[in-house]
């Protein structure tokens, strides 16, 4: 299909050459005073995982800033919240627990990226340190630290991600309740259903 593949890490290194020293050495691999201030202070992430079979998935979590309870400098845990109970990152992590964070910061080009090792808890203890209006998450999904390190801000600024007057009119916007409703093709659940639907869930069933 495609003339000209890369397919040799040599190969790879020979065209895009190596890394600068301060690429090489921004890694770390613990939770120090500024990894706690920018998890502290992010509202949104989003988690990388795969399964047995090498299949990757990226799943996006969200809630008030600082979220995620941060147990010690090796281990962070994220609350899982009620969803639709496909569990896809859940099923994943009990198959190949190696996961990928990325933290994000609204306003703000760099990102945190958090590496580690991830296992599903139900300790009451630390499950209740992340409710909200009184309700517990449903398990969390606790990180062992294995590297930290700042992602440099280029594709935020490349993207223009945070300015207002690059975002799309609303009214441009694709319809999540359209696109959802022509993916799954269930009898009576056309746009508008599939959007009271859906607004029924977020008003009801967010914790």
């Amino acid at each position: 299909m495609f003339k000209k593949v890369i397919d040799s890490e040599n190969v790879l290194t020979d065209f895009m050459g190596t890394p600068s020293e301060v690429a090489s050495k921004k890694v770390i691999y613990h939770l120090d005073v500024h990894c706690r201030d920018f998890i502290s202070k992010s509202p949104f992430l989003v988690i990388s995982t795969s399964d047995k079979n090498g299949f990757c998935d990226v799943s996006p979590r969200g809630d008030q800033p600082g979220f995620p309870f941060i147990l010690n400098d090796h281990c962070l845990v994220l609350p899982e919240r009620p969803g639709n109970k496909r569990v896809d990152t859940l099923r994943n992590i009990l198959h190949n627990p190696h996961v990928g964070l990325l933290f994000l910061i609204p306003g703000m080009d760099e990102t945190l990226r958090v590496n580690g090792k991830a296992t599903i808890i139900q300790d009451e203890d630390i499950l209740e340190k992340m409710a909200v209006k009184g309700k517990n998450p449903l398990v969390g999904i606790a990180v062992e630290i294995e590297e930290c390190f700042l992602q440099c801000a280029k594709a935020l600024k490349r993207s223009d991600l945070w300015n207002p007057e690059s975002w799309f009119d609303k009214k441009e916007l694709p319809s999540g309740a359209k696109i959802l409703s022509d993916h799954v093709k269930i009898p009576g659940l056309d746009e508008k259903a599939m959007k009271e639907r859906l607004e029924e869930g977020w008003k009801n069933r967010m914790y």
